[in-house]
C-alpha cells in the first residue's frame, strides 16, 4: 500500500456505482478503497507510482475497473481516460463489454454517445468525460496530452519503452491515475515493466518486514494460488480467484484450463502464479544459460569487470572477449581472503608483466569497476601501479543498469558464450539472479533471490561485457599479435 494515506475517494465512487446498479464483493470494495486512497494534499496516494494488479483470468477485473472508471467519469466532468491493451482483439473485447455496460438502463442517462469506428472507439459522457480505447500494437497511447486516467490492460505484454511513451500523457493532469493490470508474464513475453514493478513491491515489503520502512508511492495487488499449488485443488482456485464460486462457476474455470496450452500456462493465467516464485524459475533461465556453454574462447584482448557487493564484503572479477557478434564471458577467481588484501593482490595481478615486460592491464581493453564501498579505493590502487587513467572506468548508476540490461539482452539474443566447466561460483550466481528495481523509469540491477546468494559474479561479467562493447581500446601492443588469452 502507498504511505501517507489519510482518506479515500471510494465512498463517492461506490455510491455512484450503486446508482448505476453495480454492487461489489469485499475484495472489490477493498481494491477500490486502495486505488482511490489520498494523501493529506488531496492527491491520490498512488498517483506517482501507479496501481499495478496481478490477477488471473475470469475474476472480473474489467468489470471492477470499468465500474470505477465510469463512476469517476460521472463525478468529474470532462475527465479523459485512455484504456489500452496490447492486442486489438483484447481492446475490441473490452470496448464491446463496456459499451454494453453503458447501455444499461441505469447507466444510459449519463451517456451522450458511443463511437464505434475502428481507431476511434469512444464512450462519451453527457458531462464531457470520455473513455478512449485502442491497441498498443497499433501505436495507440502515444502522443496524448492532458489524460487524467490511463488503464493498461495486458500489462504482462508491456515494455519499459512503451510505458515511457504513455506516462507523459498524464503530465498535465492535476490528479492522475495510472492503472496496469494483467496475468503473470510468460517467459516469451516482454514483461520487464511488470516484473520490475513487482520486484520493487517485494523489496518494499521485505524492507518493511525487516524494520526498515520506506516511503511507497504505488499500490501493488497480487492475487494468486501458492507457487507449488496442486492444479486440481479447488481450494487453491478459490485462493486465486476471489469471484469463485459465487460469481465464476466451476465450468468457467475448467474451460480456461482446457483451452490453455499447458499446465504452466494455467498456473499463470488460471491461478495467477508467477514463474519467478517457482523453484524452477530464474531471471536467467537455466536452459538459456546452458545454450552458451563452450570449450573454446576467442584469442582476443579481454575487457575486465569488477564488482564489489553493497556491503563491501564480497568481490568478483569477470572477463569478456569477443569474436565480433558473440561474446565469451568468464568469471575469474578473485582472492578469497580479506577484502583489503584481496584488492591489493588483484591490483598486483593487473600490474604483473609478461615475458616481454608488458603489464596485464595494457593487454586488456579496459578495467570496469562498480561498488561504492570499494571501487574508488581500488582505482587508486591501480593508479599507484601506473595503470593509465583511460584504462580504468568506475561505472555510475546509469552505466551499471545499462551493463545489467546488456547481459540480459545478449542472453536473449544468444550472443553469449561461457566455459562449460570450472565456473561454479558464476553458475551459482546466475541461478539466483533476479532483477532489482533501481529507478522509477524501469532501470534495474542484478540482485540475489536468496539471502545467501551472491550477485557479484553476475555483475562482474555484465560490466566486462558492457566494457567490451563500448571500449575503444584494442589491448594490442605493436608486434604483439592479437592480445593474448584471458589468464
Amino acid at each position: 500500500m502507498p504511505t501517507g494515506i489519510v482518506s479515500t475517494g471510494w465512498p463517492a465512487v461506490r455510491d455512484t456505482c450503486t446508482k448505476m446498479g453495480v454492487t461489489f464483493d469485499r475484495w472489490q470494495d477493498g481494491l477500490g478503497r486502495g486505488i482511490l486512497a489520498k494523501r493529506k494534499d488531496g492527491l491520490y496516494a498512488a498517483g506517482i507510482g501507479g496501481i499495478i494488479i496481478s490477477i488471473c483470468r475470469q475474476v472480473g477485473k474489467t468489470y471492477t475497473i470499468g465500474a470505477i472508471i465510469f463512476a469517476l467519469c460521472i463525478i468529474f466532468p470532462r475527465l479523459t481516460v485512455i484504456w489500452t491493451a496490447h492486442h486489438s482483439r483484447t481492446s475490441d473485447e473490452t470496448f464491446e463489454s463496456l459499451q454494453s455496460f453503458a447501455r444499461r438502463k441505469k447507466v444510459k442517462p449519463y451517456i451522450r454517445r458511443i463511437r464505434r469506428a475502428n481507431g476511434q472507439q469512444q464512450i462519451i459522457f453527457a458531462n464531457g468525460s470520455r473513455i478512449l480505447f485502442g491497441a498498443r500494437e497499433n501505436g495507440f497511447g502515444r502522443g496524448f496530452a492532458g489524460v487524467d486516467v490511463v488503464v493498461m490492460d495486458e500489462f504482462q505484454i508491456l515494455t519499459n519503452k512503451a510505458l515511457e511513451d504513455m506516462i507523459p500523457a498524464t503530465n498535465a493532469a492535476p490528479n492522475p491515475l495510472i492503472i496496469g493490470m494483467g496475468t503473470p508474464p510468460r517467459p516469451v513475453d516482454p514483461g520487464e515493466a511488470f516484473r520490475t514493478r513487482r520486484n520493487e513491491a517485494l523489496e518494499i515489503k521485505r524492507r518493511n518486514a525487516a524494520g526498515d520502512p520506506v516511503e511507497c508511492e504505488m499500490l501493488y495487488l497480487e492475487v494468486g494460488a501458492d507457487p507449488d499449488a496442486d492444479l486440481d485443488d479447488w481450494g487453491q482456485v478459490e485462493k486465486a480467484n476471489p469471484s469463485h464460486p459465487h460469481r465464476v462457476p466451476r465450468q468457467s474455470i475448467l474451460r480456461v484450463r482446457k483451452n490453455l496450452a499447458d499446465d504452466d500456462s494455467y498456473r499463470r493465467e488460471g491461478l495467477g502464479i508467477w514463474d519467478d516464485d517457482r523453484d524452477t524459475a530464474r531471471a536467467i533461465p537455466e536452459a538459456r544459460w546452458a545454450e552458451g556453454e563452450t570449450f573454446a574462447a576467442p584469442d582476443t584482448a579481454p575487457a575486465y569487470g569488477i564488482s564489489f557487493s553493497a556491503d563491501g564484503m564480497r568481490m568478483a572479477l569477470g572477463a569478456a572477449k569477443t569474436d565480433g557478434a558473440r561474446m565469451f564471458l568468464e568469471q575469474l577467481d578473485a582472492d578469497e581472503g580479506a577484502i583489503d588484501d584481496g584488492m591489493v593482490k588483484l591490483a598486483d595481478w593487473f600490474a604483473a608483466k609478461d615475458e616481454n615486460g608488458v603489464p596485464r592491464w595494457r593487454r586488456s581493453r579496459g578495467i570496469f569497476i562498480s561498488g561504492s564501498a570499494h571501487a574508488p579505493t581500488f582505482k587508486q590502487l591501480l593508479r599507484r601501479r601506473k595503470v593509465l587513467e583511460k584504462w580504468i572506468t568506475v561505472l555510475n548508476t546509469p552505466q551499471v543498469m545499462a551493463a545489467c540490461q546488456t547481459l540480459d539482452n545478449e542472453l536473449k539474443a544468444k550472443t553469449i558464450l561461457h566455459p562449460e566447466e570450472g565456473q561454479e561460483r558464476l553458475d551459482a550466481s546466475i541461478a539466483v539472479a533476479t532483477k532489482m528495481p533501481r529507478s522509477k523509469d524501469g532501470g534495474w540491477t542484478w540482485g540475489a533471490l536468496t539471502p545467501d546468494g551472491d550477485e557479484t559474479p553476475t555483475e562482474a561479467i555484465s560490466f566486462a561485457l558492457w566494457g567490451a562493447r563500448i571500449s575503444k581500446l584494442t589491448g594490442r601492443m605493436p608486434g604483439s599479435g592479437r592480445g593474448g588469452g584471458i589468464l
